[in-house]
């Protein structure tokens, strides 16, 4: 029997003319875990789509030969029939079902007249939960009651269930924090134990040189290599070389010809309570300033209130009972809806930006004159299509968004071009302020240089930036200056020169032990 468990040989996959996928070649070893490294858009999804029936056969050309066996998967049941189960980065659970009802989602357990075996389905849940460490879990609870951590493992329980051989996982740790982001990994590692092969897709580069045994780079559709662990480099550095083609000798964009100067975005004795609990007070008493050209980080663990401050600050789109005092160049603005942070020269780019940011059936250029239509677009209730074509087309050129057209949908985009649409959306509204929530979450390094070029640019026209990142070498890398927030207080401040990794959770850690 072949070594490998999965060749996929010559696979070619077009869309409207245009190659998605040219040539690509894949093998995967029984057993291991294999990863695919690329810049969004290189291919990635789109093969692993061809792979799971998602692209049925005839849509592509090529052969998929999984144990042996040339296989032709019409739709996904008919892959998962041959156990191989893919889970995609937007998770396909239903919020408001059990977990035992979700685990055997599509693959219910009956009894001999077709009627759902509760007793089975709860017993056999348990099993599946306890396999990948939530044996704790009660399964009858809704699957929304848990958070995105314990619902990506879930997913993983479900593909458990289907007797999965080839678990593909795509972009599984983008929405976890450093912690259950390690726990999935060990997971992964615990499955390949058990004979389990896995296929990972990450824009996280530590994570894959962990985990991964070999690594296929895919670039413009192509593949470039195939590194194999104890016989290559697996450094991060000789992984991006394959994936942009060229050494990335600094990551962080060096920030030349900006001026910091006075103070024009100050925020005072602000507090918020949760919208559903009058009672819970999320943020106390938070302080801060942001001058001119500067670019303040906002730095902390998962929960600990960077969203929810900006949110409740951008038109209290977040909780209530909110008070405090916001200074826009000296003056104090009230600022009681999105459409008030709109006029008051305010942005804020979400950090789910397909639920917020975007909407994904609409064209890049209606999404990017989205929120400065009123103002910038549009006169006595009448839009000027000229105007926007001419802004859509500008932006599209200036932040790079690699498109067809103005007129494509969004939601054909890679995930690096749908962020750089959402930065175009606010920019277009001319903002003295832009607060930048995990501006570059579940993008490639490529795309991620240039949405920190842009931030570069923003300061250097004199706007201010706030960028809230939950990847502390990021926030290192591009801030002037970083406030640590801590169960919804400011914990400290640390200029440049005191930034570091250490520094940021020593804060945590200090104003742990003052609340003890």
């Amino acid at each position: 029997m072949s070594d490998y468990i999965l060749e996929m040989n010559h696979i070619t996959k077009e869309f409207s003319g245009v190659k998605a996928l040219d040539d690509v070649n894949l093998k995967v070893k029984r057993g291991e875990i294999h990863a695919l490294c690329g810049e969004n858009g290189a291919g990635k999804s789109t093969l692993m789509n061809v792979l799971s029936g998602v692209y049925p056969y005839g849509t592509y050309s090529g052969d998929i030969v999984y144990k042996g066996e040339t296989c032709q998967f019409h739709n996904i049941k008919a892959s998962e029939t041959k156990g191989i189960v893919i889970i995609h980065q937007e998770l396909a659970l239903s919020p408001y079902m059990s977990i035992a009802e979700n685990v055997f989602l599509g693959n219910e357990q009956t009894s001999v007249k077709g009627v759902i075996d509760w007793t089975t389905t709860r017993s056999r849940a348990h099993e599946m939960l306890e396999k990948v460490g939530l044996g704790s879990e009660n399964v009858n609870v809704p699957v929304n009651s848990l958070g995105v951590g314990k619902q990506q493992l879930i997913e993983i329980a479900k593909a458990m269930a289907k007797k999965v051989e080839l678990l593909i996982l795509d972009e599984p740790t983008a929405a976890l924090n450093d912690e259950e982001s390690k726990h999935l990994l060990e997971i992964m590692l615990e499955l390949k134990k058990q004979g389990i092969t896995c296929i990972i897709i990450s824009h996280k580069l530590n994570e894959i040189s962990y985990v991964a045994d070999a690594i296929t780079v895919i670039r413009d559709g192509k593949t470039i290599e195939t590194l194999i662990k104890g016989q290559d480099d697996f450094s991060e550095d000789r992984i991006i070389k394959g994936m942009v083609g060229r050494e990335l000798t600094n990551r962080y964009p060096a920030r030349e010809g900006v001026t910091i100067g006075d103070t024009i975005f100050e925020v005072n004795n602000w507090n918020v309570f949760h919208p559903d609990d009058i009672d819970r007070q999320i943020i106390s008493d938070v302080n801060f300033h942001v001058k001119a050209g500067e670019v303040v980080g906002f730095a902390g663990l998962m929960g600990a209130g960077r969203t929810e401050l900006a949110m409740s600050i951008f038109g209290k789109s977040y909780g209530q009972k909110i008070s405090g005092q916001i200074k826009i160049n000296g003056k104090e603005v009230h600022i009681k809806s999105v459409k008030d942070a709109i006029d008051n020269k305010l942005a804020y780019v979400s950090e789910d930006r397909k639920q917020y940011g975007l909407v994904l059936i609409d064209s890049i250029k209606g999404n990017m004159t989205m929120a400065a239509m009123r103002n910038f677009f549009s006169k006595n209730g009448i839009v000027n299509d000229n105007d926007e074509i001419i802004a859509a087309e500008e932006y599209k050129k200036k932040i790079n968004v690699k498109a067809n057209s103005i007129d494509q949908k969004v939601g054909s985009l890679s995930g690096g071009n749908q962020q750089k649409v959402v930065l175009a959306k606010w920019m277009l509204t001319q903002p003295d302020v832009l607060i930048l929530d995990e501006p570059t979450r579940g993008i490639d390094v490529g795309a991620k240089y240039e949405i920190y070029c842009v931030i570069n640019e923003l300061a250097k026209a004199g706007k201010a930036v706030i960028v809230i990142s939950s990847e502390m070498p990021e926030v290192i890398g591009t801030c002037d200056r970083v406030y640590v927030i801590n169960e919804g207080k400011i914990a400290g401040e640390l200029d440049k020169s005191e930034l570091s990794q250490e520094g940021i959770m020593q804060c945590i850690m200090a104003h742990n032990r003052k609340d003890e």
